[in-house]
């Protein structure tokens, strides 16, 4: 027989309830309240793949999943570009001023490394304020060791939420609703988010990232 509880009978439900609640809170927050949704329609999404092929042969949107990948003996997005091979999603939402978030599902099949999977757009004297690269199956700050976002990243869906305080010059990183990194921007006056996979140094061969339920928020007031 279970022994028997010395709390009266509500007493005991509303402590039930609360430990409920508490073991919720404790799995992770939901970054995005207080912040109001973006419209993002189909146009929205600008791919940015290599050059000399289709964008077929480098992207896929199949049951709301979309799938990106490259290999790193790919072309540019132009003819002469100095930069890497890509297979990313522009978010074509430009912001200046006020706090905005990303959120969307990202999966990393392993194997895939040296790449970048999102990145914050605009900074004052470099290209970017945030990215966020994935190196041996960690998802870090660009490629600090020091600072790893996520130590098992691989095969795997996780929610990415980025927030960024333009008027701050702040940005926060949360990964399944548990914050995981707050840094300093970087400047500059116009910004955007971009994900999917873009390739950094000493890559794989190849480099694949998918994603759903992507949204951008912004912040009243």
């Amino acid at each position: 027989m279970a022994p028997s509880s010395s709390l009266p009978w509500p007493h005991l439900l509303l402590f039930i309830v609360l430990v409920s609640c508490c073991g919720q809170c404790s799995a992770g927050v939901d970054p995005t309240l207080g912040f109001i949704a973006v419209n993002l329609t189909e146009d929205r999404f600008k791919l940015h793949h290599p050059y000399d092929l289709p964008p077929e042969q480098r992207y896929e949107f199949r049951d709301g999943v979309r799938r990106m990948w490259v290999y790193c003996t790919d072309k540019p997005l132009s003819p002469g570009s100095p930069t890497k091979p890509r297979s990313e999603i522009l978010l074509n939402v430009r912001y200046t001023t006020g706090v905005w978030q990303f959120e969307g599902y990202g999966y990393v099949p392993a194997g895939t490394s040296g790449v970048s999977v999102m990145q914050v757009f605009g900074a004052s004297g470099r290209n970017t304020t945030l990215m966020l690269h994935v190196y041996d199956g960690r998802l870090m700050y660009y490629h600090d060791e020091a600072r790893i976002v996520d130590a098992s990243i691989y095969d795997r869906w996780f929610r990415l939420n980025v927030v960024h305080d333009v008027g701050a010059g702040a940005l926060t990183v949360f990964v399944d609703g548990e914050e995981r990194l707050a840094v300093a921007g970087h400047g500059g006056y116009r910004h955007y988010f971009k994900f999917g996979v873009y390739t950094q140094t000493d890559p794989s061969h190849y480099m694949e990232s998918r994603w759903r339920d992507v949204k951008v928020y912004t912040k009243l007031g």
